[in-house]
């Protein structure tokens, strides 16, 4: 029987948890053997009372460094810090995402442990691996809350509204990216009654974009990557996307952007120049800020006017749905430990596609290629 940790988060402003009262149930179930730290799904509204209920034990604060040393497995929503890192024994397994660009010491850390670490945002996403996909669960709840932010930000009325004293025309929208954030974005702008234009470098997407209401505004450039994703764009087939999309944006009353590209800075769409064109009053959601932003203009946590318009830029917006964020996350999670350990067993089979590409470090070394570039040269 495998011992099964759920951490509570220590990043600031995490409010998520890895693991729910029905999560936990299901391990139990399987034949886990599962624990989790006091407090951990408190600001998702999950209580110690509900995980004790649930069957699993309820860890105190001065006992959790033995319970993360003695954990078979250990499962989290961000990052591991150092120090969590190190408090891992050799050969646990690891469950969380990575950010392994901002978090190389401690992934050296889990490689010198023997820790096999998989991490969320290497799942391969395909069809069967569909219910383990927490980059699209946690994207689509940051479109949505996106789409919120935009509305509640505008100096006008989402909506046509007829009234009185004359009609309010409709907020126009541009969705930069229509990955699963940004399929998100659309939907919720579109039933908050905006009409909303969308750009996208994959044309294939289109018939998804119109699925939803939005328009697609047609770029001439194939831009589909691996997996689905964006892939980056020559210096000369951004600056053609840009030159297309630049006259939707400066009309725009709000620009949510959501354009990613795997290990790559995020594509800089919304220049300085067309921030001055835009209408003073309107709103920008920059949601790839945390990966240098799709604006030149955006900050990082921050909310800056600059040339009399608003820019947004958020971080991690799924925590700030912790219920419903924890909910999908922690069934990916169940999902991906179903696939690892089969009946609480861990069997790694390393020919199979979603372990092969799920575990960053394993065996004392780094397994994924870009990390391992990056962090050993």
């Amino acid at each position: 029987m495998l011992k099964l940790l759920v951490a509570k988060e220590t990043a600031p402003g995490e409010t998520r948890v890895s693991g729910t009262p029905d999560t936990c149930k299901r391990l139990i179930k399987d034949g886990f053997s599962v624990q989790i730290e006091s407090g951990a799904g408190e600001a998702a509204g999950f209580t110690d009372a509900a995980y004790t209920d649930a069957g699993a034990s309820v860890v105190s604060e001065a006992d959790s460094k033995s319970a993360w040393s003695t954990a078979d497995v250990v499962t989290k929503v961000a990052a591991p810090s150092t120090d969590e890192a190190a408090r891992l024994k050799s050969g646990a397994l690891l469950v969380g995402f990575a950010s392994a660009h901002s978090h190389a010491e401690s992934i050296k850390v889990l490689r010198d442990r023997s820790v096999t670490f998989a991490a969320m945002e290497l799942i391969p996403r395909i069809s069967r691996a569909q219910g383990m996909d927490a980059l699209s669960s946690q994207a689509s709840i940051g479109g949505y809350k996106a789409a919120l932010l935009a509305a509640s930000t505008l100096d006008k009325y989402f909506p046509l509204m007829m009234t009185a004293a004359g009609t309010i025309q409709p907020a126009r929208v541009v969705i930069l990216g229509a990955g699963v954030a940004g399929l998100q974005a659309i939907a919720t702008c579109k039933r908050l009654g905006a009409v909303v234009e969308v750009s996208d470098v994959r044309p294939q997407v289109k018939e998804q974009v119109a699925s939803l209401g939005g328009r697609f505004i047609d770029v001439p450039i194939e831009g589909a990557g691996e997996g689905g994703y964006a892939k980056e764009l020559t210096a000369e087939q951004l600056e053609k996307q840009k030159s297309i999309v630049r006259s939707r944006i400066v009309a725009a009353d709000a620009v949510i952007t959501t354009a990613l590209v795997p290990g790559r800075p995020a594509p800089k769409l919304v220049t300085d120049d067309m921030v001055i064109d835009m209408r003073p009053g309107s709103v920008i959601i920059d949601m790839a800020v945390e990966q240098g932003g799709n604006c030149t203009l955006s900050e990082a946590g921050k909310t800056v006017v600059k040339h009399g318009v608003k820019i947004v830029g958020p971080l991690n917006l799924p925590a700030s749905l912790p219920a419903d964020a924890s909910l999908l996350y922690a069934r990916n999670v169940h999902n991906l430990l179903t696939h690892l350990c089969p009946k609480a067993v861990l069997v790694l089979d390393l020919e199979d596609e979603i372990t092969n590409g799920a575990l960053l470090t394993h065996a004392a070394e780094i397994r994924h290629a870009p990390t391992k570039a990056a962090i050993e040269g």
